[in-house]
């Protein structure tokens, strides 16, 4: 028996768009575009004097959000394995406190055991040697695996229904379809909507192109 043409490509298009066809979170909600960082770092006055030499400035050659830019500047880095890690870009501007972040397969490379924190809590984290082309910086802690976190203004938030510090559940659509557990939501006027992860969260997903999640609670 002949099966039905229009139930054959219901069923066709139900397998083509699978589950990440949709482009809406729960309850019709828009999707939230996600941003992957790099290994970066951020530098206090003092340390900005030592690498780079006293008075210097930093270069910015991209805008980000928040106030905050990519600067041409770059440092190495170090760890008690002795293998180096080139060309860790510098973002400004400068802060109170040094602070590295990097991902969890850069600690199998400097075998350092640095913490998964939000971004500013530093306190008990990670030591690193850092390398610049005017002097070299030992910090006994700085260095952390920034946790998953999602940028919205305080309009997103409202919208998304969810406050300053909340942790949410995402559902993460690429080639292995995952979900993550307590990401962190940052509200301020100044962000723009945007998830941020590390390379090696978008790797493990297989994110490519302009990859999005989902909140689904």
């Amino acid at each position: 028996m002949a099966l039905d043409e229009k139930l054959v490509e219901s069923i066709v298009r139900s397998i083509l768009d699978g589950p990440s066809g949709s482009q809406e979170s729960a309850g019709g909600l828009p999707e939230i575009p996600v941003g992957v960082s790099a290994r970066h770092i951020h530098l206090n006055r003092t340390h900005m004097d030592i690498l780079f030499g006293p008075g210097s400035e930093l270069t910015p050659i991209k805008e980000l959000m928040g106030g905050q830019y990519a600067a041409q500047e770059q440092v190495t880095i170090i760890g008690p394995s002795l293998r180096p890690i080139e060309k860790v870009r510098v973002l400004g501007p400068l802060r109170k406190a040094t602070q590295i972040e990097i991902s969890r397969t850069d600690t199998f490379v400097l075998k350092v055991k640095p913490p998964v924190r939000p971004s500013g809590q530093i306190e008990g984290s990670a030591g690193l040697t850092i390398v610049g082309p005017k002097g070299v910086v030992r910090v006994d802690q700085g260095c952390i695996i920034a946790n998953r976190h999602i940028h919205m203004s305080p309009a997103d938030a409202q919208l998304y229904g969810v406050k300053d510090g909340d942790m949410v559940t995402c559902m993460a659509k690429g080639e292995r379809e995952t979900q993550w557990f307590g990401v962190q939501i940052r509200v301020d006027p100044s962000f723009t909507l945007e998830m941020h992860i590390d390379t090696d969260d978008a790797n493990a997903v297989g994110f490519f192109g302009k990859p999005c999640v989902t909140i689904i609670k």
